[in-house]
């Protein structure tokens, strides 16, 4: 019997015993017995929760973790319900069935469990610490932004163009993708009549524009396609100590994988991460080193010009990243200042880029 039978999710995280946890461990290979377990929550997630467990196990073992993170289902039912619209579901699939095939830095997941008909999950995370999760407020510098491009073009490279991504579950059919462009319509309107008094007449005015034409947006560029992480950004980055290779990027929350154009990511990152007078300066750099990474892999018949223009292209997943989080979760102060530097620099980037005149 393995341990989705045996115990399965859990409530709440105050449920989370020694027991659980010993066989979680034993679940994943590692002879461990569990005497105590702790928790602490940590990051600022929007639809789950995540705690630091602190671990004492009943015999010296040097080679276990004294500590783990447990991401599990939100406590917040608005946010619980955001989660169980697929979001969970990803997350889950992704650690079990697609992230063994990538080369991109994951934290190691010892158990993946859910989510049940109660929306309930719970992933046991290696523990990344003393890396640090960035800040989406303040932005990067260009040597960690250097290597986040280089750990998205890890997602990327390995499966580039594979076929058989059509037959997973993260692979949208034109009906979902209209589906979507539809909802984003409706937030789009939304999250303009809230924020109204901190959009900018110019940020409106890109966000009127690009909402009708979602559809057409995720619709086009198919011919390139690569599980993209959906929402590559700052606050979903952990940040370690500088070494020979400069500071080592892991990529954490992965509720929003899709199978779709590459460019989404890289224009969501660079848009999103740095400030804007940072990312006019370094951006064309930026985008060579992550297509310099690409290339290290089975890339063919993709030029320098067509990666910069994804990148261009792939602007508008901040617009539609922005407007579908901020409706559909509880507000908070943090939030929504995130929310405003978010939809302001993609707007600008936008701009910047002339990114509508690839539509």
């Amino acid at each position: 019997m393995n341990i989705q039978d045996e115990l399965g999710p859990v409530e709440r995280v105050e449920d989370i015993s020694a027991h659980w946890v010993t066989a979680a461990l034993r679940d994943a290979g590692l002879e461990a017995e569990v005497s105590q377990v702790s928790f602490a929550a940590i990051g600022t997630g929007q639809m789950a929760d995540s705690f630091r467990l602190s671990l004492a196990y009943s015999h010296d073992r040097a080679f276990l973790p004294s500590s783990m993170v447990l991401k599990m289902h939100a406590a917040d039912a608005l946010s619980r319900q955001a989660g169980a619209g697929g979001a969970y579901d990803s997350e889950v699939r992704f650690y079990t069935d697609l992230e063994p095939t990538l080369d991109v830095r994951v934290p190691r997941c010892f158990c993946a469990l859910g989510p049940d008909q109660q929306y309930r999950f719970a992933l046991l995370l290696e523990d990344m610490a003393p890396a640090r999760q960035g800040d989406q407020l303040l932005g990067c510098d260009i040597n960690a932004a250097h290597n986040a491009v280089l750990n998205l073009a890890r997602l990327h490279g390995p499966r580039w163009c594979d076929p058989t991504l059509k037959d997973t579950l993260w692979y949208r059919t034109p009906q979902q993708r209209n589906a979507l462009g539809a909802l984003v319509l409706e937030s789009t309107a939304r999250f303009i009549e809230h924020y109204r008094r901190r959009i900018s007449k110019d940020d409106e005015s890109v966000l009127r524009a690009f909402a009708p034409r979602c559809t057409e947006w995720l619709q086009g560029r198919s011919e390139r396609f690569a599980p993209v992480h959906g929402d590559y950004r700052l606050d979903n980055l952990l940040f370690g100590i500088s070494g020979a290779d400069g500071v080592e990027v892991t990529a954490v929350d992965w509720q929003t994988v899709d199978i779709g154009l590459p460019g989404r990511d890289l224009g969501y990152f660079l848009g999103n991460s740095l400030v804007p007078a940072e990312r006019r300066r370094f951006e064309v750099e930026l985008v060579r080193s992550y297509y310099d990474g690409l290339l290290r892999y089975d890339v063919d018949n993709y030029s320098w010009q067509d990666c910069f223009d994804d990148y261009r292209y792939g602007q508008f997943q901040g617009l539609m990243i922005t407007v579908l989080a901020s409706v559909g979760l509880s507000h908070t102060e943090r939030g929504d200042a995130m929310f405003m530097a978010m939809s302001s620099r993609a707007c600008e980037a936008i701009r910047d880029l002339d990114s509508f005149d690839l539509l």
